[in-house]
């Protein structure tokens, strides 16, 4: 799409983005040169789950809120059933619920990553990210590498029955219960999942390998979209990698620390956000750091940094010749991202199989009570990165305020980096083509964003009507400013 001005510049959007999760658009805006003077990345979907939970009992809310996605479903249902538990006075579940909702998570996270990859993000380097488009899509991987990409369906499949058979069902189940769980493993759903757990181990090997060979090989790569970055994610009490539950590390590029087994449940002590007015995804940073200096990356490629290791041997392996691409400093490169991804697979895949083979996450005794309260924290590391839900409830239960932080709009401030990064390095005085404008997608894709639950948020946000000639000119513009005043503009 392009809108042409009276000044002779031009504005292209690319709406929307192709292959991610819910809906936005890349605008850049041009002179008659070619030269690049503005990138962007707007979010323009809204969906304001913070404000209609409001009225709403405590018990609802992990299965609301899991409605905001329908490719993270889980990770939000785990969230903020890890708040609910604070609610209701609970603070450590009973072993197997711990282990059944981490075996549940371990699900979502596999097959959540396995989609971005092979689905969404492999025909871009299976093909080059300037191939043709009909072409670069799951069915052209299908066609030309159908080893590739079945071995993604079926690891994506796995990760869909681990999640069925403790939840019910693959999207949109029931698996807690305030201070636990709803049901057991049954001793014919933990051998049905032993079938193909070998497999998806070894497949998911295959997906590292595929991976750092196709960075290792393509130094171009290194510093596309890339930039030193603060990090930020879970970590469990000796530093190594945790995707349920854990203390809080934030680092500098350089690897020194912010803080470190930070308590999540303070979280609003250490991240603020902030808005602004050409995007409905708000902004985040950390306080110490102030708005400048203070964004953040989070996700696979910040939990591989951050991490001192990973609990099972594989991917363990894996994060040690990750580390060692860099001579043992942090990798920036956001191309990498996908590297991480697979290395977490890999974990995932293994931790599943351990658990399968724990005698505890076969027990009965699933559920534990404690004394109300009136304010819960839940946070997790979700397949796109830290995750944060927090709840205020009255003294009927019913929720009286919501604040969620999603992965994606911490990565808000970084994914609009790369934008400007890829349009001033390989768009600008060129002759723009749709092979050059997906090299704006291949960057925001490395994030694995979900815009659909970065959107939730109610706040101050700008309201954009434009009216344009059958021509593509823009003619006049009328917008509702974060103020509230109104601003009219005539071409």
């Amino acid at each position: 799409m392009e809108y042409h001005q009276t000044d002779g510049s031009r504005r292209i959007a690319i709406d929307p983005i192709s292959r991610v999760e819910g809906h936005g658009k890349i605008t850049l805006l041009l002179d008659a040169d070619n030269h690049v003077h503005e990138a962007r990345l707007h979010i323009v979907e809204f969906r304001g789950f913070e404000k209609f939970i409001q009225g709403r009992p405590y018990t609802e809310v992990p299965y609301f809120v899991q409605r905001l996605c329908g490719i993270c479903p889980v990770s939000h249902h785990l969230a903020a059933a890890k708040a609910v538990d604070q609610l209701v006075g609970v603070d450590e579940l009973t072993p197997t619920a711990t282990k059944l909702r981490r075996l549940l998570h371990f699900g979502q996270v596999l097959q959540s990553h396995a989609l971005h990859f092979f689905h969404l993000s492999s025909p871009d380097f299976l093909f080059g990210f300037g191939s043709d488009m009909a072409h670069r899509n799951i069915v052209g991987v299908l066609e030309d590498y159908p080893d590739i990409g079945l071995k993604g369906i079926k690891l994506r499949k796995y990760g869909q029955q681990v999640i069925a058979a403790i939840a019910g069902k693959r999207i949109h189940g029931a698996a807690t219960v305030p201070g636990g769980m709803n049901k057991t493993l049954s001793n014919d759903e933990r051998k049905a999942l032993l079938v193909d757990v070998a497999d998806i181990i070894t497949w998911s090997q295959d997906a590292v390998t595929l991976n750092e060979t196709i960075h290792l090989q393509h130094p171009e790569n290194h510093a596309f979209a890339t930039m030193p970055t603060n990090y930020v994610g879970m970590v469990g009490t000796q530093g190594e990698m945790e995707l349920y539950h854990g203390g809080l590390r934030a680092r500098r590029a350089d690897g020194s620390d912010i803080f470190d087994q930070f308590d999540y449940t303070q979280y609003n002590a250490a991240i603020r956000e902030e808005v602004r007015n050409w995007s409905y995804m708000k902004f985040p940073y950390l306080t110490t750091l102030g708005k400048e200096n203070g964004w953040y990356r989070v996700g696979p490629l910040a939990r591989v940094n951050l991490c001192d290791s990973i609990p099972t041997p594989l991917a363990e392996a894996a994060r040690v010749r990750f580390r060692a691409f860099a001579n043992g400093a942090y990798v920036h490169d956001t191309l990498a991202f996908h590297w991480a991804r697979m290395i977490e697979m890999l974990y995932c895949a293994e931790a599943i199989q351990a658990l399968l083979h724990d005698p505890e996450i076969m027990g009965t005794d699933l559920v534990v009570t404690g004394e109300k309260r009136r304010e819960g924290i839940g946070v997790i590391e979700a397949p796109r990165g830290t995750l944060f839900h927090h709840y205020q409830v009255d003294e009927q239960g019913l929720v009286e305020k919501a604040n969620l932080i999603v992965s994606t709009t911490s990565n808000n401030h970084a994914m609009n980096e790369s934008v400007r990064s890829v349009a001033n390095h390989y768009l600008d005085g060129q002759e723009i083509t749709e092979g050059l404008l997906n090299h704006l997608e291949v960057a925001v894709r490395a994030y694995d964003p979900c815009l659909s639950c970065a959107t939730h948020a109610l706040g101050k946000m700008p309201l954009q009507v434009e009216l344009v000639s059958h021509d593509g000119q823009l003619l006049s513009r009328v917008s509702k400013n974060i103020d509230g005043s109104i601003g009219c503009e005539l071409d």
